[in-house]
């Protein structure tokens, strides 16, 4: 009975893997290649797209457990989000979830392990990463296209993908109409480059893995420079703070709900 039962586990497990593999076939496969950048993206377009209408657009930016070249492991966390009929319907917009290749990060940080621990040490100004720098060509790239809602456009991401949120808000202040960072983290003297940006900042209060101060502080300074923006700590959560924040009943309302 013993492997009768185990038997079963991996027939329930493959099934789902492979359901989850249909399911994320809605996200096009695309390589993005332009004057020596290229980047993996995988976009899902509305239902019934239609290029003479225009949409609202949203990156989404992976963690660092997801980097690589395989173009499907980006969408591991986050995407089932976007598949979801209630939310197609509700929120019809483009969403790109962008690869950052294994050896890349989305933002410009110094990370130091020692004794299994990790110490971010964020940037200040600086150039881009290589990873950075692509995904700047791929939004300007989408901004130009008819479909596009230039008054709708969006970022956001978890880990290193909140981490990278911060940066492209810096570096493309004046493109986004709202972001949200999951369990990320910026350099202080950065944040009033994006003042203007309405931030819905996520984390939890357990977090081992990358420091809760860091959206404590970001939202802190936030609100000194008087922009909008939310923080919300989930007391019991370690790292993985993003299946809690992509559960809040408001979480895309408020997103969708903002205009530039």
């Amino acid at each position: 009975m013993k492997w009768i039962r185990i038997g079963l586990l991996l027939v329930f497990a493959v099934a789902a893997s492979n359901g989850f593999a249909q399911d994320t076939m809605m996200f096009k496969k695309v390589v993005f290649a332009k004057k020596g950048d290229t980047l993996n993206l995988r976009v899902l377009y509305p239902k019934d797209f239609d290029s003479a209408k225009t949409y609202p657009i949203l990156f989404f930016l992976h963690g660092s457990g997801e980097r690589g070249n395989d173009n499907e492991s980006q969408l591991v966390h986050g995407s089932k989000q976007f598949l979801k009929d209630s939310v197609r319907n509700a929120f019809p917009s483009i969403v790109v979830f962008p690869q950052c290749p294994a050896n890349d990060y989305w933002s410009d940080v110094n990370i130091v392990t020692e004794n299994g621990k990790r110490t971010f040490n964020f940037q200040k100004d600086g150039k881009p990463t290589k990873a950075m720098h692509a995904l700047l060509a791929v939004v300007k790239d989408f901004l130009h296209r008819d479909y596009v809602d230039k008054s709708q456009v969006y970022v956001g991401g978890l880990s290193m993908g909140g981490m990278g949120t911060y940066e492209m808000l810096r570096r493309k202040r004046h493109t986004f109409a709202a972001a949200f960072a999951i369990c990320g983290g910026d350099n202080l003297a950065n944040v009033k480059k994006y003042k203007h940006v309405p931030l819905w900042i996520f984390h939890g209060a357990k977090d081992d893995v990358v420091d809760p101060a860091f959206s404590v502080a970001t939202a802190e300074r936030l609100k000194v420079l008087g922009d909008e923006v939310k923080l919300t700590i989930y007391p019991n959560a370690n790292h993985n703070s993003w299946d809690s924040a992509f559960a809040e009943p408001g979480f895309l309302p408020w997103l969708y709900g903002h205009r530039r």
